[in-house]
């Protein structure tokens, strides 16, 4: 295989920062603050955070990581499950407590779970049917479920990601749900700016010492990646911009 210009096939030089939950102060501190430059796990947490409190029941997390979603779970009225593949190690993950799995075959017996999340996982699974099959499988009837998934983001966690999604290739995907919701995270404009911060930040460290130069540079810009935030910022709140090439979609189905 020749991977060439298009890219590199097992390096990343600027690999997306671990998504830890809010468990101590520091990590409040991490969690919320990164928020103010992450505009993807920002609209995700907006997102989550309308649906999670009124989940009841058991609920599976597929893909979870580090579960920096769980708190928003009620405890009293649900049990959580988290799941995820065998070797954490290319997601640079530290996980406690989780089920382990082929990142396909849920092991779980049908309708065993009365609700369902899965954040940013689904561009990293290259069978993709067979797991939302395996997710439908597990739920309950009337259960319901909220996925995510990014659209203008940059090829990350490489060699592991391999699609981004169209709505109308979502709603195939779910066809075998009885409803089935798609809402844009962002627009456009969201898109620019979550850009301006990666780009930004790769030149402010860079992964060549070529480039140590033109740091000064970059921080001499600060301001205008300030400006482009505060303006993202704001589009992303009020939906000002197109919806045509959001940061990503979240998908809210119901068994």
């Amino acid at each position: 295989m020749v991977w060439g210009s298009v890219g590199r096939l097992n390096t990343e030089s600027f690999r997306p920062v671990r998504n830890s939950p809010p468990a101590t102060a520091f990590n409040k501190l991490t969690f919320y603050g990164r928020m103010l430059l992450d505009l993807q796990v920002l609209t995700v947490f907006r997102d989550l955070r309308k649906d999670l409190p009124r989940f009841r029941g058991r609920v599976l997390d597929v893909g979870c990581g580090e579960s920096p979603y769980r708190f928003l779970l009620d405890d009293r009225v649900t049990q959580y499950v988290g799941v995820d593949i065998f070797d954490p190690q290319p997601f640079e993950r530290r996980m406690k407590k989780i089920v382990a799995f082929d990142g396909v075959h849920l092991p779980f017996l049908e309708q065993a779970f009365d609700a369902v999340i899965c954040t940013e996982v689904l561009e990293h699974v290259m069978n993709f049917q067979l797991l939302i099959d395996e997710i439908h499988r597990v739920m309950r009837a009337g259960g319901k479920a909220v996925l995510t998934v990014p659209w203008s983001a940059r090829n990350h966690y490489i060699p592991y990601d391999f699609y981004r999604y169209t709505p109308a290739r979502l709603t195939t995907m779910f066809a075998a749900f009885q409803s089935v919701s798609i809402s844009e995270r962002g627009t456009d404009i969201s898109s620019i700016g979550s850009k301006m911060v990666v780009l930004w930040f790769r030149n402010l460290v860079p992964s060549k010492r070529s480039k140590l130069a033109l740091v000064p540079f970059w921080i001499l810009t600060s301001p205008l990646l300030i400006a482009s935030l505060v303006i993202a910022h704001i589009c992303t709140l009020t939906r000002t911009g197109s919806i045509d090439d959001p940061l990503g979609y979240t998908i809210r189905v119901t068994k």
